[in-house]
């Protein structure tokens, strides 16, 4: 019984050391994420729009709206394009 006592003890030790190893590596190995793009402070839509998603790309950023509509802004914040998105039909 001893020595399975130690065997357990020994065992248990390990296992601590092993998770604590894991995290360490994961703490320092991992790179750092790179902070989101930011938008631009003049980007407005417009009245009555409210936002459903957002992407970027590289002169560009989108905004899919409530009511149906694709926004296309410039980087600086001014209003390219949009996009008005059909109803889909019954079928």
């Amino acid at each position: 019984m001893t020595l399975l006592k130690w065997l357990v003890i020994g065992l248990t030790a390990s296992m601590i050391g092993g998770v604590i190893t894991v995290v360490w590596l994961l703490v320092t190995r991992l790179p750092i994420p790179a902070s989101a793009p930011a938008l631009p402070e003049a980007l407005a839509l417009p009245a009555g729009a409210s936002a459903e998603a957002v992407t970027m790309g590289r002169n560009w950023i989108g905004v899919v709206t409530a009511d149906g509509r694709i926004l296309i802004f410039n980087r600086d914040g001014t209003l390219r394009q949009e996009i008005r998105i059909q109803p889909a039909t019954g079928g």
